[in-house]
């Protein structure tokens, strides 16, 4: 059996949706567990799409403990050991490297594919096929790390960029270069020269083997790899609960993209996906243009924008 697992990422506070979800759920909690595009939630609507070529079995979920009221009924559901619970939100860095770490301490060879809970796909099945494309070739490349870039449909300011190598198969959809460079909300300007230039809208999707990818993160944030390494021992033990509280009061909050993607650009790859109608819910702007662009309407979400 393939060696495949995933690792949803379902820890933060989505505080600039917050006027939206409180809306529509009547509380403050964060936007992956509200209903903001439909009737599931963000979180559960990211399950059910991996789970499209990942085994729920081997689908680890990362959260955060002041967050547990709302993921409760998770717990009846996924195994204690799926379920990765963070002290506190420390940001994407903290949170990925300790997921990844609890992927290997289970299954050192393990292919990881790494997903954000609060992104939306009009066509599911369209990119879990490109995820199975990514997952393929690591597996031929245990080295690669692989980021799945959407083709862009406008010059958009508030997502990130990724630029990819000159390449003669690079506007091909499902190749895969070498990266070049990231942006981070560019301009207008810049954002219209990203477009022209066959650039991409960062998915922050990853694909690759979880020691390709700690090595990538060891190498770019060597003291916070080297904190987290050191409660490994602890994991599915009485002391784990313990040790990471301990860890998280110390540790500075980070960006995995800034400080580990956006750092090391030379090792890492990307995939050109094609429009799948991705979409980051990162503001309720972007959650009305994409109701409006798949016909949905939500009175709750248009009436608290």
């Amino acid at each position: 059996m393939r060696d495949r697992w995933a690792v949803i990422l379902a820890g933060g506070d989505g505080t600039r949706l917050q006027s939206m979800t409180r809306a529509i759920s009547g509380d403050n909690r964060p936007k992956q567990f509200v209903p903001v595009m439909g009737r599931s939630t963000l979180l559960n609507q990211t399950r059910h799409r991996v789970a499209l070529s990942i085994e729920p079995a081997r689908t680890l979920i990362v959260v955060t403990q002041k967050h547990r009221r709302f993921y409760e009924p998770l717990t009846h559901e996924v195994s204690p050991d799926l379920l990765v619970e963070q002290p506190a939100n420390k940001g994407t860095a903290p949170a990925i490297l300790y997921a990844l770490l609890r992927v290997a301490a289970k299954s050192p060879k393990a292919v990881v594919a790494l997903f954000p809970s609060d992104h939306f796909f009009a066509d599911d099945e369209q990119f879990m096929s490109h995820v199975d494309v990514a997952l393929d070739a690591v597996e031929v490349q245990p080295e690669t790390v692989l980021l799945l870039g959407i083709t862009p449909t406008t010059p958009e300011t508030e997502y990130g960029w990724i630029e990819p190598q000159p390449s003669i198969l690079c506007h091909a959809q499902k190749s895969i270069t070498r990266v070049k460079k990231f942006w981070e909300k560019p301009a207008a300007k810049l954002a219209k020269t990203l477009l022209d230039r066959g650039c991409l809208w960062n998915s922050f999707v990853m694909v690759g083997t979880a020691a390709a990818i700690l090595k990538l993160t060891r190498a770019a944030m060597p003291e916070l790899y080297a904190a987290f390494e050191a409660t490994v021992p602890t994991f599915e033990t009485a002391n784990e609960a313990e040790a990471l509280a301990e860890l998280y009061a110390h540790i500075d909050e980070s960006n995995f993209s800034h400080e580990v993607l956006a750092a090391r650009p030379e090792d890492l790859m990307v995939m050109r996906v094609a429009d799948v109608g991705w979409s980051d819910l990162g503001e309720p702007n972007r959650v009305l243009s994409t109701l409006a662009r798949i016909g949905m309407q939500s009175e709750l979400a248009m009436s608290a924008s």
